[in-house]
């Protein structure tokens, strides 16, 4: 690990300068703020991360889960993911979200691990964590061993020829099901960010993994109410138990009105370069009758566009049972 700098701020307002003395919030940036840094301290000792600057925020009173006036939810950067997967509202009202977190990790670690650290959990990639390795998200332009590498745990959705790293976030995926909105504090004051707009696909640019400016701080993030009767869930599918990450994970949000979809979304994990909506596979279900014919018929569309390598191409399979059964363990007698 290199020598560094540790701050400890004020105030927001103070994160958010003592944040924008970096030129830029990605990779190679010269700050980095300090949650319960689960990732960041990890990727320090690998000297994959390498900050001048460590600003301490935990202490910002961001650590709060409030009911929100429209009746959903806001939830503290600095909220714990255990603290978050008990809370009862979040157990009641948004399950998909309390599994998520629950699959993730070990207890030791979700008692540490924030909501904003979640967010910007960076890849599990081996080439990206070994600095001796070729990898364009780490240090851009240097090229992508992943290619031609080790593929188990990488993306088959939303890849590039510059990078095939999978998101390795749970909560993440529940996010996406739940249109969730990042609320950031900056230098030109806050601004909301849609989760769908939030984590940014490789393309040439893989180092650049979020839409944050220097400076920028995630100081909560807000779920909407979900209408009566809906129903959600999330299911992981990995190579063990426990403190594993997903090689295809499915998060649902389901409601059915006399046999037919009323409304799904459906979210995947494990698969993607980023948290991955699949909506296509949405349109097909919503209006029809739920059927297990029509739930496959779904799973394998949002399954069309992959781009699978040898290492990795069993998990399109993986990922389209794990849609049909997180559906079908959300519809229980109503699949028709």
């Amino acid at each position: 690990m290199r020598p560094f700098e540790l701050r400890r701020a004020a105030s927001v307002d103070d994160a958010v300068l003592l944040g924008a003395s970096s030129p830029t919030a990605q990779q190679g940036a010269t700050v980095r703020y300090l949650a319960g840094g689960t990732t960041l301290l990890d990727l320090m000792k690998l000297d994959v991360e390498h900050p001048a600057h460590v600003v301490q925020i935990g202490h910002l009173g961001l650590d709060r889960i409030e009911t929100a006036p429209d009746g959903g939810l806001s939830i503290g950067a600095m909220v714990r993911n255990s603290d978050l997967a008990h809370d009862e509202r979040v157990r009641r009202g948004y399950p998909v979200l309390s599994q998520a977190l629950l699959s993730g990790a070990s207890g030791q670690l979700r008692n540490m691990a924030t909501t904003a650290g979640n967010l910007l959990q960076r890849t599990r990639c081996v080439y990206f964590r070994d600095p001796h390795m070729a990898c364009n998200k780490r240090a851009p332009g240097s090229g992508c061993d992943a290619m031609e590498g080790y593929h188990r745990n990488l993306a088959l959705l939303g890849t590039s020829e510059h990078c095939i790293a999978s998101n390795p976030s749970d909560m993440n995926v529940a996010l996406v099901v739940l249109e969730a909105r990042i609320h950031v504090a900056g230098l030109h004051g806050g601004r909301q960010i849609p989760i769908a707009n939030f984590h940014l696909l490789p393309r040439d640019t893989p180092h650049i993994e979020t839409p944050l400016a220097a400076g920028d701080l995630i100081t909560h993030v807000t779920l909407p109410p979900l209408p009566p009767g809906t129903r959600s869930g999330y299911l992981k599918l990995r190579d063990r138990a426990s403190f594993e990450f997903a090689l295809a994970s499915c998060a649902i949000v389901l409601r059915l009105d006399g046999g037919k979809v009323e409304e799904i979304r459906i979210g995947l994990g494990g698969v993607a370069t980023r948290p991955w909506r699949a909506v296509q596979a949405e349109h097909m279900l919503v209006g029809q009758p739920l059927t297990m014919a029509a739930i496959t018929a779904a799973a394998a569309v949002a399954m069309q566009d992959a781009v699978p390598r040898p290492g990795n191409a069993f998990k399109v399979e993986l990922a389209r049972r794990c849609i049909v059964e997180a559906i079908g363990n959300l519809a229980g007698e109503e699949l028709q």
